[in-house]
């Protein structure tokens, strides 16, 4: 009777494993797919023109999906000594992440701030930098915990699972913008000598996108309801601190505390 028990709860935990690794599967594919139309095909035909950054901020963001997927294979192969010993990478490219996150973010505001450039192209891209600053805000702390939490794998994993998601709002948006964005305004007065185009959405287009991509999680906390009979505290406090900084990024962005801090942020890259 023993043995059965413990043969059902391995099986569980191997499904879970396979659930989790499915899901950063799934998290790859949403950012490969999300990117197409604005980076991908436009780099592979030479159209795609940009600064060294936005390649590197690029290649950090992609490795760390990919990681992912690499980790959650570790894990669902039994793997955990490997699993552990690889963690310092994850380290590595969530403290990258921070770095090219903020090092873009103030770029793009110190453009925007330039002399000449229309008020309503500066405020709208102070604004919309509250929806990657608010993600660095979230993507920390839930790493911090999941390194705390490293030998919980229960917890571990779905602190993770949180993180990785949080990302996907920004390729899922690209295919938003890519087919539904309005022309651009004919009326707009033009960008000074010098100064590259700059565009910035309203930080409200930034919510459904994130909405989406919170299906993943919807997905492991119904695999969690079927197998443990509630979701995961982790799903249920981090998903509702998600949900909450999902939904509250337009408000927030155009608050003057923001824009004030987002002058200070666009001081940096000078």
């Amino acid at each position: 009777m023993a043995d059965a028990v413990m043969g059902g709860a391995r099986a569980a935990a191997g499904g879970r494993s396979k659930l989790y690794l499915w899901l950063a599967w799934a998290c790859l594919a949403v950012a490969v797919v999300g990117f197409l139309p604005t980076y991908f095909v436009p780099l592979a035909q030479a159209r795609f023109a940009a600064p060294p950054i936005i390649h590197i901020h690029g290649l950090i963001l992609f490795s760390w999906t990919a990681f992912f997927v690499f980790q959650s294979w570790l894990a669902a192969e039994g793997k955990v000594a490997d699993h552990r010993a690889w963690g310092v990478v994850g380290v590595a490219l969530i403290t990258a992440m921070v770095f090219i996150v903020t090092a873009v973010v103030s770029m793009r505001i110190r453009q925007a701030t330039a002399p000449g450039v229309p008020a309503a192209v500066t405020h709208g891209v102070k604004a919309f930098a509250w929806v990657s600053i608010s993600s660095l805000l979230l993507i920390v702390p839930a790493f911090i915990l999941a390194i705390v939490y490293v030998k919980r794998p229960e917890i571990h994993k779905r602190l993770l699972l949180l993180l990785t998601v949080s990302l996907l709002g920004a390729p899922i948006a690209r295919w938003f913008l890519t087919f539904a964005a309005p022309p651009p305004d004919p009326n707009a007065p033009p960008m000074p000598p010098g100064i590259p185009e700059i565009a910035a959405p309203p930080p409200m287009v930034a919510v459904a996108p994130a909405l989406i991509g919170d299906i993943l999680i919807l997905i492991a906390m119904a695999y969690d309801w079927r197998t443990r009979g509630r979701p995961h505290p982790v799903f249920l406090i981090g998903g509702a601190i998600l949900l909450l900084q999902q939904l509250t990024q337009p408000q927030i962005a155009e608050t003057p505390a923001w824009l004030a801090v987002a002058g200070w942020i666009g001081k940096m890259a000078g």
